[in-house]
């Protein structure tokens, strides 16, 4: 377990102990083929890989194969103190800022955050239970600072729509939604929501359909009210200022293309931010399998009017 970033540098000083850590945190020290799932395998090359040893396969592989660090000529320890970086930054850290204190570029950092971003995502998250808010935010640039050529409305025109459920006192989960609808809303709170929990939203129409299947409570913002007997949707809102502080604050501007993943960050760290950043960074470890491509993190896409989003992040 590290304690701090000094003491991180200090324990990781080669690929070597990179390697070893990596062995254990993925394998439990025995290797596993990543080709043919096969759990016998050789030491080659010094120990910087292994053969399979099914007579099948015989395949050779590092411990970076089909993970986020698999096809990087970063060094490991560069790659473990991005992951520290990211992890321990309440609000986390810019692509600029990462380049400078990693030494590298600031287009690498912009890739290397983005792989580690998309391991944070939670594949199987756990049922919100007890106490359960809902809301929606809208993330986008503000009318008064368009160009008089792309200004399209006030209100929420042209931004992105986020919805976010979060359990009073627990954890959160938010999801980027091109278009809001009462479907997609109902579906997410189906899948995160134990039916046996209480769903508090604001007084939104959109909540009411899926409101009928929980004990729904309301609180009718329009009416100035913000409590409606116990119940209130502040944790949610407390969220939705924290995500916001950090995006404005650190990265200036996002495109909504990458929106999710930001959003995956800082749900990552808020829902274990109970947690030491030594040990928040060494569990990171769990979800490092999958790999980002660069060509299909730039690649470009189309938002709900048919015009393509910008993908390289220039505010950073």
């Amino acid at each position: 377990m590290v304690k701090n970033l000094k003491d991180l540098m200090t324990k990781f000083q080669d690929e070597a102990a990179c390697r070893e850590f990596l062995v254990q945190q993925r394998w439990n020290g025995e290797p596993i083929c990543p080709y043919c799932g096969h759990r016998k395998s050789y030491r080659i090359e010094g120990g910087k890989r292994f053969k399979c040893a099914n007579q099948t396969c015989y395949k050779k592989f590092s411990v970076t194969v089909g993970t986020i660090f698999e096809a990087s000529n970063i060094p490991l320890k560069t790659w473990f103190a991005a992951m520290y970086l990211i992890t321990a930054h309440k609000k986390g850290i810019s692509s600029v800022q990462l380049g400078k204190n990693l030494g590298v570029t600031q287009k690498t950092a912009w890739f290397m955050l983005h792989r580690i971003r998309e391991s944070l995502k939670e594949n199987a998250p756990l049922l919100l239970t007890k106490e359960v808010q809902a809301d929606e935010a809208y993330f986008g640039g503000k009318e008064e600072f368009r160009h008089k050529d792309k200004k399209i409305g006030n209100g929420t025109l042209g931004k992105t729509p986020i919805v976010g459920i979060i359990e009073t006192g627990g954890r959160v989960v938010t999801k980027v939604s091109p278009v809001l609808t009462k479907k997609s809303i109902t579906d997410l709170i189906l899948t995160h929501v134990d039916r046996k929990a209480i769903l508090v939203t604001d007084s939104a129409a959109h909540y009411f359909k899926v409101g009928k299947k929980y004990d729904h409570k309301t609180v009718n913002h329009s009416e100035g009210q913000y409590k409606s007997g116990q119940f209130h949707t502040n944790s949610i809102e407390n969220y939705w200022s924290l995500l916001k502080r950090g995006i404005i604050g650190i990265y200036h501007q996002i495109s909504s293309k990458h929106l999710q993943r930001y959003c995956d960050e800082f749900a990552y760290r808020f829902n274990s931010r109970k947690l030491s950043d030594g040990f928040r960074w060494a569990i990171t470890f769990h979800q490092i399998e999958g790999r980002l491509t660069y060509k299909t993190l730039i690649a470009n896409v189309k938002n709900s009017q048919g015009k393509e989003i910008e993908t390289i992040e220039t505010g950073e």
